[in-house]
């Protein structure tokens, strides 16, 4: 459990810091949005998902 929490919180970090240097370009357009500020947008949703499991399988989590 504890490595699925682990995962669970790199993949924001990853998805926001390290993948820039693949990711940076305009073309691309998603949405309306250069490909880098699309990504950079999905990157809140996968955040909220991660944060949201790691809130449900936590269980030290009081709130229940």
């Amino acid at each position: 459990m504890k490595a699925l929490k682990f995962i669970l919180t790199l993949v924001p970090f990853v998805w926001t810091i390290l993948m820039i240097p693949f990711v940076n370009t305009v073309k691309p357009i998603v949405l309306g949005l250069p490909f880098l500020a699309f990504w950079l947008v999905a990157g809140i949703f996968v955040a909220f998902v991660c944060l949201s499991i790691i809130y449900k399988i936590d269980t030290n989590n009081s709130n229940r």
